[in-house]
């Protein structure tokens, strides 16, 4: 037997590395259609609500706990679908998560009243979408140690932005086949591409990331550490607080437009030819996913607290304009579309900053524990607002609170943040 005890020669590791380089890129592609075949229920749901009501004869109040399931299981067992994914491997894993999403939408197209809707849509789809989701996320981090940033981003923009191609197709088949037909063919569709791309996923080979450590990518070789590990950790807690801030601030406005917009009498105003709120709505989709990989490369290249404190400070400098030229329909449009462009990237940002700390080995699991947070601002972000608006008969308190949030978290970032971690990383072993 030819076992090998002595280190790879330079030769051997660059043999590798240019291997690898070819195949990183083959990942992050098919990670980005794994993600846009999961992307629908969430970001289709809005077109789904008045046919499902009139079906299975429920109120809209009613209906919309099938949503929330979906957001709560997906981000609240995140840390257990990321153990699982490091245990049997990200392929397998993810190829079921697709499959369940995918069937998600067949099972709730034969459903007929509101409890199978919840657990169809609302806990199947929660649940499978959530282990794409980690398990995506946390596979391209350990494929790109130099370009975190940048594939955390780009993966989860097509998250955000996968629904751009399906929007209008399910908006036509509504109305020509009805909501079962839909649900079904749709269903079917993202189940079986969501699985044809999962099959090529492959984990990286463990001597990658000692290589790019070596190379220089900044990511401690000692650094490896478990969740049992990462949470005793002060620097994991404060990166929790402050997606958590992060996710609630964007959340109390950006889940409140279509509300504080007709509030503010812009709804229905021309702007560029078309009415200001479908015309924000629709820059702000694009905004929000151009930011995740554009902010994720700055910050591969400035530094992820130094991005952070960009990224954070200028959606609170934008919801603040946004407040005070409120009743400006056109600035309104632009804003929305700032707004959003400094909240997607928290999802690029956070990922890649958390491998950098805590190492690769266990990247799936312990961004499960952090992406919980998400789940948190999803949670008090809109009902939050709500519950403001309507005790104070006024947004001003809204969108204070969010400001407020915005420059706490971008200051956090960079004066507690950033040598909190250079402390943590220059410690023996990284603890």
């Amino acid at each position: 037997m030819n076992t090998r005890s002595q280190p790879m020669t330079s030769a051997e590791i660059g043999n590798v590395s240019t291997s690898a380089a070819h195949n990183r890129w083959l990942q992050l592609g098919l990670g980005l259609v794994c993600m846009m075949a999961i992307s629908s229920p969430q970001y289709v749901w809005t077109l789904m609500t008045k046919p499902l009501a009139a079906k299975l004869g429920v109120a809209l109040p009613e209906l919309q706990v099938t949503f929330s399931l979906l957001i709560i299981l997906q981000t609240f067992f995140s840390p257990f679908q990321g153990k699982l994914i490091d245990r049997f491997g990200p392929r397998v894993l993810i190829s079921i998560g697709t499959v369940m999403s995918g069937l998600s939408w067949v099972l709730a197209s034969q459903v007929h009243s509101a409890p199978m809707l919840y657990l169809t849509y609302g806990v199947v789809g929660g649940l499978g979408t959530g282990i794409v989701y980690v398990g995506v996320v946390g596979l391209m981090v350990r494929w790109f140690p130099k370009q975190r940033g940048f594939a955390a981003g780009a993966v989860a923009a097509g998250y955000g932005m996968g629904a751009i191609v399906t929007t209008f197709p399910i908006a036509t088949s509504l109305q020509a086949r009805g909501i079962d037909a839909t649900l079904w063919m749709f269903g079917i569709a993202f189940a079986l591409v969501g699985l044809l791309a999962s099959q090529g996923l492959r984990v990286p080979p463990s001597h990658e990331s000692v290589a790019a450590s070596a190379a220089g990518s900044g990511v401690s070789v000692v650094a490896n550490l478990r969740p049992s590990q990462t949470l005793k950790t002060p620097v994991f807690w404060l990166m929790f607080a402050m997606m958590t801030m992060m996710s609630t601030s964007g959340l109390m406005v950006t889940s409140q437009m279509a509300t504080f917009a007709a509030d503010f009498g812009v709804t229905q105003v021309l702007v560029f030819g078309m009415a200001a709120l479908p015309l924000a709505l629709t820059i702000d989709r694009f905004t929000n996913g151009l930011t995740r990989p554009l902010f994720g490369w700055v910050s591969d290249k400035l530094g992820r607290e130094n991005t952070m404190f960009i990224a954070f400070a200028l959606e609170g400098v934008a919801m603040a304009l946004w407040l005070f030229t409120r009743d400006n329909a056109v600035l309104f449009v632009l804003l929305s579309g700032v707004v959003f462009f400094g909240w997607g990237e928290i999802f690029s940002l956070f990922p890649s900053t958390l491998t950098d700390t805590f190492g690769t080995r266990h990247a799936t699991e312990n961004y499960g524990w952090l992406y919980i947070s998400q789940g948190i601002g999803s949670i008090f972000g809109g009902p939050l607002a709500a519950l403001m608006h309507q005790h104070a008969g006024s947004w001003v308190p809204v969108f204070s609170t969010a400001i407020t949030l915005d420059i706490v978290t971008a200051l956090l970032a960079i004066a507690v943040l950033k040598p909190m971690r250079r402390r943590f990383l220059a410690a023996p072993q990284g603890v």
